[in-house]
């Protein structure tokens, strides 16, 4: 074999790509499976599903060890395209229980659609995007980051819009991957003009060759620099990339928007913090001013569209979610700014990772009871939401537990919590008028969030409406509320979950 052929040869650490690889294998299963089992026995490919995502999450466990690297260059093993670190865990940890409680509400909603949704198809665009948002927190060059995110976002597009002859569903559809293929192209300019300006894709020899790019070319870095950050401004909903959220949150089902909610806001937050932190430090001056006005823009512009829904709308409860999550964007954004002027960047960015935990598990729930109150109530009107206590009073415990986290308010100790941490990362790192547009907002949002709360407490109009729980959208309410209560309990254990261990 020549010298060179042996330089292309590359060991696989079958154990460090378990996670991603176990759901796109389970997938392509539940896809030919589907070809095999008749109507009557397709929710088997769910629970083959669910298995498959814990499978993979399981997964997780033997890597904690140790960081563990593959796909290396033959001549500098420290040169990596996949890595498998602390960050990388915990963000894989996130997106794959959260594709298993997305796939838990979806069992539940395939079910009641009786036949509208075609379940192989679901199944396997579920895992497949679940597979790829697994990847893109270890992919440490630009090619496999930008792969992983398409792998991620594509199945997403069908999610959406896989609601036979439903015209708000394809809308929402069409919406979204227009967005999202224009995020494309512009971060692929940005990758190729940075990449056209260094000669490497690595993210580790990035950082170190753009520092001392020929004069020529040193345009084309800026310009690769700021369109890369572009494209994933628009993967995180940060405003002006924002348009399509409510659009899409409502046509979509609602698992599916609970899994963009929690699964897409992580897969732009990890590819966004890789990207600055890890290859552009030395731009630190450039991003961390843009990023943290998007930050401050893009929670005003979220809480106040949240703040504006009518309770009486149709699709209202669904609209303020998404408006709300716009928000939540925006306090994510905070300590990735705040990590361009911080001296511990790495303290900086494991507020966003705590923060962006807090917000999986809650939102998560919150959606579940949504699913449950939407099976009686199917236009999810705030309204509808009225005297939740008197028919539902658990479902109505938990879901005002889950609101008052995501305002900050006791005895939701772990929203609370989360906000301090991105708070303080703010002030630590000198940005105090943010700190301060962040405070203005968090009042803003606890106008909404109480006024939904209260809602579920007041005198019902009419008869409650009962009707038996699905052991799945059962599991998916529990397992949320379990998660929200012990955090709220202890929440030190998330900041010490949330230690990327990036550096």
């Amino acid at each position: 074999m020549s010298a060179q052929a042996q330089s292309l040869v590359q060991s696989v650490d079958w154990l460090a790509i378990a996670p991603p690889t176990i759901a796109a294998v389970v997938g392509l299963v539940v896809l030919v499976t589907d070809l095999f089992v008749g109507d009557n026995r397709k929710a088997l490919l769910g629970w083959v599903s669910v298995a498959g995502l814990a499978a993979s999450a399981f997964m997780l466990l033997p890597l904690l060890d140790g960081d563990r690297s593959t796909f290396c260059l033959t001549g500098d093993a420290d040169v990596c395209s996949y890595t498998a670190d602390r960050f990388t865990l915990v963000i894989q940890f996130l997106v794959l229980g959260g594709a298993l409680l997305a796939a838990l509400l979806s069992m539940t909603a395939l079910k009641d659609a009786d036949k509208e949704l075609p379940e192989g198809e679901f199944w396997f665009l579920l895992l497949s995007s679940a597979a790829g948002a697994a990847l893109l927190p270890a992919s440490r060059d630009l090619a496999t980051l930008i792969v992983a995110l398409e792998v991620a976002s594509l199945p997403a597009f069908a999610l959406v819009g896989i609601k036979h002859g439903d015209r708000k569903s394809s809308e929402a559809a069409l919406k979204f991957f227009l967005s999202s293929v224009t995020a494309t192209a512009v971060s692929l300019m940005g990758v190729s003009f940075v990449y056209a300006s260094t000669g490497t894709l690595y993210l580790t020899e990035i950082a170190t060759r753009i520092e001392n790019v020929d004069d020529q070319l040193q345009t084309l870095a800026q310009a690769g620099v700021v369109l890369t950050l572009v494209g994933f401004a628009f993967k995180t909903a940060a405003v002006p990339f924002h348009f399509w959220v409510p659009d899409t949150y409502v046509g979509a089902p609602l698992p599916v928007a609970a899994y963009l909610s929690v699964v897409g806001k992580a897969v732009g937050f990890s590819g966004l913090i890789l990207v600055t932190v890890i290859a552009l430090p030395s731009y630190a001056d450039v991003w961390g001013p843009a990023l943290a006005a998007l930050a401050a823009l893009t929670m005003t512009v979220g809480n106040v569209g949240a703040l504006r829904q009518q309770s009486t709308r149709a699709y209202s409860a669904v609209r303020l979610l998404a408006w709300s999550s716009v928000g939540q964007a925006g306090y994510l954004l905070v300590p990735i700014a705040a990590a361009a002027y911080s001296e511990d960047a790495e303290k900086a960015i494991g507020s966003t990772v705590a923060y962006a935990l807090m917000y999986a598990a809650v939102n998560l729930g919150v959606f579940a009871v949504a699913a449950l109150v939407a099976r009686t109530k199917p236009l999810n009107r705030v309204s509808d939401y009225r005297g939740l206590y008197a028919s539902r009073p658990l479902a109505a415990l938990v879901l005002g537990f889950f609101l008052l986290c995501l305002a900050g308010l006791p005895p939701g100790i772990i929203g609370l919590f989360a906000k301090v941490t991105v708070f303080s990362a703010a002030v630590d790192a000198g940005l105090g008028w943010l700190a301060v547009v962040m405070a203005v907002n968090v009042v803003i949002a606890l106008f909404y969030y109480l006024q939904w709360t209260a809602l579920l407490f007041r005198a019902p109009e009419g008869e409650p409406e009962t009707h038996r729980v699905p052991a799945p959208l059962t599991a998916a309410i529990a397992l949320t509320a379990v998660l929200g209560i012990a955090l709220s309990g202890a929440p030190q254990l998330i900041l010490r979950f949330s230690d990327t261990g990036l550096f």
